[in-house]
């Protein structure tokens, strides 16, 4: 059960926002803190430019009691706070507003491995550790930690669970929600949380973690979690199949998993207009395969066994049959990790080479996977009703039905123009994902990006009853502010 602790240093009814500020410097210390432009700058813009805010001060706590008094600090004044992991949000979640009445609270400091317990398979961590440290610690131990995104090496786990973040894996292993078995937070009024189980049974009540989790820091911070791990894979193949149809990857996924034992990992579709763009603008990339195809999926199969060769003799049935059957039209199967990691230096490139060539609209969205490849034609229709032109790049996580169905400006067309159209291209997207009984966030939140179309899209006693929370954790709306709701 969690259970709830306050600071000894309580904060008075009513404090000044000066004396708030001196205050948190020295809780922290002298380099704990920056209130300097230039320091702050990195803290002040999101990953794609989009936003650009201001803010009284960076602040950087060493530990979970230096966020509870900080916080209560903050709460003492009337200071809004946002907190922020490696910033690599792509809603906007992580940047304050422009007025510059926030703090920025930096949680890179707390990058500690808390405990790491091999027989109960569970990593207890705080929230500055960078994934793929938690990832590498696992490994080190003979366990492994599945979220895997392309941020890896400069996102933290704090910002991973507040955004409930999914990525490759979310197919075999679940989102970062399902990843975690607890969590210590630090409350909108200071007093700390503390629910760091690694219990995988305890009904006490409600799940306050699962509420905690994909809140974007709106309803209080994430300090640590104890995170499940699974026994390390012992053999991992990976297959780029060119395949005729989307329609024709979803069948193929349903065949490698029922002939796989269910040991498909991560299943990527990519159309050939997000490969080219990153064959043009990403160096060391080339084409697995030596004729063009229209569409390719990425699949990874993974064992625990210690039984060798049983996973390539599968990947190779699986792809045969698929070739007979009309689902695959060439493939070709990684000889080595290093051309393992060619394939997926591919995928994981995506981003950059679309930032590369320029303006685009970003949709991340999910819809049941039988409907996926008539959402993917149905919703390009109602787009280029708007513009004809328009490029559609879109490609993701078809196991789990989530597609970043991402819309290219046309070629010599510039980012103002383009931009304008942003609010008629969601409506298209988003009206037929909403017919399909789909999310117009599937793993990358709300934050500011996407607050208006959530206020039209989710359901109005869902949205009463999230602003009824906020209120009641959060009655003077000072956790990240401007956010979600």
């Amino acid at each position: 059960m969690a259970a709830l602790a306050q600071t000894d240093d309580a904060p008075e009814q009513e404090l000044s926002i000066e004396a708030a500020l001196a205050r948190i410097e020295r809780i922290v210390g002298p380099t704990g803190w920056t209130d300097s432009p230039e320091a702050m700058r990195p803290h002040l813009e999101d990953w794609r430019g989009h936003y650009k805010g201001r803010a009284r001060m960076v602040v950087k706590p060493a530990s979970t009691q230096d966020v509870s008094a900080i916080v209560s600090a903050c709460a003492a004044a009337c200071i809004p706070i946002v907190p922020q992991g490696g910033n690599t949000s792509l809603c906007g979640a992580s940047t304050p507003e422009e007025d510059g009445t926030a703090i920025v609270l930096s949680l890179g400091r707390m990058n500690q491995v808390r405990d790491l317990d091999t027989d109960n398979h569970t990593i207890t961590v705080e929230a500055g550790c960078l994934l793929q440290d938690i990832q590498t610690k696992a490994l080190e131990a003979d366990r492994y930690f599945p979220l895997s995104l392309a941020s890896e090496g400069s996102c933290m786990i704090g910002g991973n669970l507040s955004t409930n973040a999914g990525g490759v894996n979310t197919l075999r292993y679940g989102n970062a929600r399902e990843l975690a078995l607890g969590i210590e937070a630090v409350l909108p009024d200071g007093r700390i949380l503390n629910g760091l189980t690694g219990l995988r049974k305890d009904n006490t009540g409600y799940d306050l973690m699962d509420l905690l989790i994909g809140a974007e820091g709106t309803l209080g911070i994430i300090t640590a979690a104890v995170l499940k791990l699974f026994p390390r894979p012992t053999d991992q193949r990976s297959a780029f199949c060119a395949v005729p149809s989307l329609a024709a990857a979803v069948s193929l996924l349903s065949h490698a998993r029922a002939e796989s034992g269910d040991a498909v990992e991560a299943f990527e579709f990519m159309p050939r207009t997000l490969l080219d763009l990153v064959l043009a603008h990403i160096p060391d990339t080339a084409d697995p395969l030596t004729a063009r195809h229209d569409f390719y999926v990425l699949m990874d199969l993974v064992s625990t066994s210690n039984r060798s060769g049983d996973l390539g003799t599968t990947m190779e049935a699986i792809l045969a049959t698929a070739f007979e059957d009309g689902l695959v039209l060439d493939a070709a199967i990684a000889q080595s990790e290093a051309q393992r990691q060619a394939f997926w230096r591919l995928r994981e490139n995506t981003s950059e080479g679309q930032r590369r060539e320029g303006p685009s609209i970003k949709h991340d969205v999910s819809v049941p996977v039988s409907a996926i490849a008539g959402f993917y034609d149905r919703a390009f229709q109602e787009v280029q009703k708007i513009d004809p032109e328009v490029r559609l790049v879109g490609y993701g996580h078809v196991g789990d039905g989530n597609l970043h169905y991402n819309l290219q400006a046309p070629r010599g067309v510039d980012a103002k123009t383009f931009f304008a159209q942003s609010a008629a291209f969601n409506h298209a997207v988003h009206d037929v994902v909403a017919e399909m009984g789909g999310s117009i966030s599937a793993e990358h939140g709300i934050g500011r990006l996407k607050r208006a179309e959530l206020a039209h899209y989710k359901d109005p006693v869902a949205l009463q009853t999230m602003r009824a929370i906020k209120d009641a954790l959060d009655p003077k709306g000072l956790m990240n502010p401007g956010k979600v709701i």
